[in-house]
């Protein structure tokens, strides 16, 4: 009996979603639970699975196709009347197949279908990740040669950048060296000096992204306000506690943590920062869901620390380092990056020295931090080099007050400066 492929419900906030890449054409075979067709969404990318066993029978919406939950995509018809036509014999007027070339084996299926694969390497049948198939694409890496280091062995993007590498630097001393990744190829038949062009569309992330910053900026009385804090005492504990933090907890003792424990610290203090605007009223939150910006290949987006202040400075090194490495894999979840009650962005490790970050709606206050310069600074009347680094509090002037603000941005830079007092708040 045939089995609609329809457009699953991820969460409330997604109604709509994009067909990035058919993983199987009409007239494949398919098993029960196999992935038939990746999805995008403005959070998320997914898997959407086979209901049933038969053969893909209808595509009704091809890649790049922008569809509804509960939209159909396509159609599994039963298997033994649809495959019916693919297990025909070949004519018997058919030239025999040719012998295969030394060194090759033969396939009877191959001879009866030039263009069939080996289905033991095929990269159809190798699950990997939306972000690995992008950046195989993006680096002329084939799936069929990358093993995964996934669950069950799914193929991740740090898989195909480790096979893509050693394949660059042999690259390197060939005659002619392949183009830089990413770099755009003039058209075939231009000239040097031609004016070229590429129109690219949007992913549905990159264009939600562009959406809610506009909305921000047109919705919200955005004001920053900045502040500078001597990192000195945190890079001095971190110098003595590196080592033995990393081999017991089995991650570094980053910068994150101290500025987590600190904005909840401030936040504590000044609580209209941790709330929201809802009609005419305000919605102050009494608890801290903090998001920590993290750059991706589709986009920025803010996984959530729930309950951060329950945390310790362990849990929030290894809770971050996990949201980086399942942003650079594409496999974040829906619950990862939901919610919120004020945000961290880092554009420090991007070498920005100084920014105006951009509210993260519907949060009131988004915390800025920036590259660590050494600076010569007036310390007890002497000139000192000191390791500084600028802050920026980008907050809604509709609810926090300039003075809250700036008093906010103080206290987190107290607190930073003497990490003890963390251990108070």
């Amino acid at each position: 009996m045939p089995a609609n492929v329809v457009v699953p419900e991820v969460g409330e906030s997604i109604v709509d979603a994009r067909v990035a890449r058919w993983l199987k054409k009409e007239g494949d075979a398919v098993s029960v639970g196999e992935p038939l067709v990746e999805l995008e969404t403005d959070k998320i990318d997914l898997e959407v699975a086979a209901p049933q066993g038969g053969v893909l029978g209808r595509i009704a919406h091809g890649d790049g196709a922008d569809v509804k939950v509960g939209e159909v995509l396509g159609v599994i018809e039963d298997g033994g009347a649809a495959a019916a036509p693919r297990a025909e014999a070949p004519p018997q007027s058919a030239p025999p197949p040719k012998p295969a070339p030394a060194g090759e084996p033969a396939s009877p299926a191959a001879a009866a279908r030039p263009d069939a694969r080996p289905a033991s390497v095929s990269d159809e049948k190798k699950r990997a990740t939306p972000a690995a198939r992008n950046a195989a694409q993006q680096k002329s890496v084939d799936l069929k040669q990358v093993a995964g280091s996934g669950e069950a062995g799914r193929v991740m993007k740090r898989d195909v950048e480790a096979l893509a590498v050693p394949a660059a630097q042999g690259e390197a001393q060939a005659a002619r060296p392949a183009p830089a990744p990413n770099r755009v190829e003039a058209p075939s038949g231009a000239t040097a000096g031609d004016r070229t062009e590429e129109r690219v569309r949007m992913s549905k992330r990159r264009a939600t992204i562009a959406r809610r910053l506009v909305e921000a900026q047109s919705t919200a009385a955005m004001l920053t306000t900045f502040n500078e804090v001597d990192m000195s005492a945190v890079m001095a504990i971190r110098e003595r506690h590196k080592q033995p933090f990393k081999e017991r907890y089995g991650v570094g003792l980053g910068l994150t943590s101290f500025f987590v424990k600190a904005a909840i610290g401030a936040l504590r203090a000044f609580p209209r920062i941790n709330a929201e605007i809802q009609g005419d009223e305000m919605v102050l939150k009494h608890y801290f869901d903090i998001g920590i910006a993290v750059g991706a290949a589709e986009g920025l987006v803010v996984p959530v620390l729930r309950d951060a202040d329950r945390m310790s400075f362990a849990q929030i090194e290894q809770k971050v380092r996990a949201f980086a490495k399942a942003a650079d894999d594409g496999t974040l979840s829906l619950a990862d990056l939901k919610g919120g009650t004020f945000t961290i962005t880092n554009g420090g490790v991007f070498g920005s020295l100084l920014s105006t970050p951009i509210l993260n709606p519907p949060q009131v206050g988004i915390l800025g931090l920036h590259a660590i310069k050494d600076r010569p600074m007036a310390v007890d009347g002497q000139v000192q080099i000191r390791p500084m680094m600028y802050m920026a509090l980008t907050y809604d002037h509709r609810i926090v007050d300039g003075a809250e603000a700036v008093q906010f941005l103080v206290r987190v830079k107290q607190l930073v400066e003497d990490p003890g007092a963390l251990l108070i708040e």
